[in-house]
């Protein structure tokens, strides 16, 4: 009688819980849906119209035409080109060089170990600023200033130190035995790399893909730091020059955000696909 009466209550717990994990999951969804929605709303909105007093859940009339007036008062199709020929060149470079880090780490004694995450953490504490006047003067000794070369020597450095230490936990996850193998059948550190670390963290590469993405793609001081000629700014840098056009047009400034967010949330559709896959892959419960 006991036993049924237990095993009744922890049916009912159950059952209440897969109502109210949905349930919370649809409210954190919507809590970051409502703002796009809210985004795409409001670039439909006519040019020239005050701001609404309360929230405008559909315009009237709603129309298309600012998404053609943004590549009419700047340049968006020859920005849009050069924040695609950055995020293109700095990504790859960017793995390349975190995945190397990464794996160099785990390949290191645990005292130099130790002390590189020390100063990999380190670096993270530095607040970005304090750099500026230091790459400023190494662009511009490299005489990459003024071109988008500016924004993709980043990605020789990785980009980020939080990027290394991702690759360093991803490599540190591989058993160590592998590697050791590897060596003792004549693989150098470059083909362990590449045939024994690479496919195993790959989870690693894609969160690192898509944190660099994000990264470089709505870098907006960077083109402003370390480039003049406005032939070679980025999207969001065109974002900024709409607000200084028209500064009450908010519906314009929306279509630019609108088009400048597509390609970030498209980026993150397609890589939590394979992070699912690979959790699924990953999971002894399955």
């Amino acid at each position: 009688m006991i036993d049924s009466t237990l095993r009744n209550a922890s049916g009912r717990r159950r059952s209440r819980l897969s109502i109210l994990r949905p349930l919370a999951a649809a409210v954190v969804a919507a809590l970051f849906l409502i703002p796009l929605v809210w985004l795409v709303i409001a670039s439909l909105r006519p040019t020239g119209l005050p701001t609404p007093a309360q929230i405008q859940w559909w315009p009237a009339p709603a129309t298309f035409r600012n998404y053609r007036d943004i590549f009419r008062i700047v340049p968006m199709a020859r920005y849009a080109l050069n924040s695609a020929i950055v995020v293109i060149a700095v990504v790859p470079l960017t793995l390349l060089t975190t995945s190397m880090a990464g794996f160099a780490m785990t390949q290191l004694s645990k005292r130099w170990r130790d002390a590189f995450v020390a100063v990999l953490v380190a670096a993270l504490m530095v607040p970005v600023m304090s750099v500026w006047l230091t790459r400023f003067m190494v662009y511009k000794w490299l005489g990459v200033l003024d071109t988008l070369g500016a924004l993709i020597v980043p990605g020789l450095m990785g980009s980020s130190p939080l990027y290394v230490l991702i690759m360093f936990w991803a490599f540190r996850r591989v058993p160590q035995e592998a590697f050791e193998a590897a060596r003792i059948d004549g693989a150098g550190p470059f083909r362990t790399w590449w045939s024994i670390g690479i496919p195993q963290v790959r989870p690693g590469l894609l969160a690192v893909t898509v944190l660099s993405f994000e990264r470089h793609w709505g870098n907006f001081l960077d083109p402003l730091l370390y480039i003049n000629d406005p032939k070679w700014y980025t999207l969001p840098v065109a974002l900024q020059g709409l607000q200084q056009l028209h500064p009450s047009d908010w519906p314009l400034m929306m279509a630019a955000a609108v088009l400048v967010t597509i390609p970030a949330i498209a980026v993150f559709i397609v890589a939590q696909r394979h992070f699912l896959r690979e959790y699924d892959e990953g999971n002894p419960f399955r």
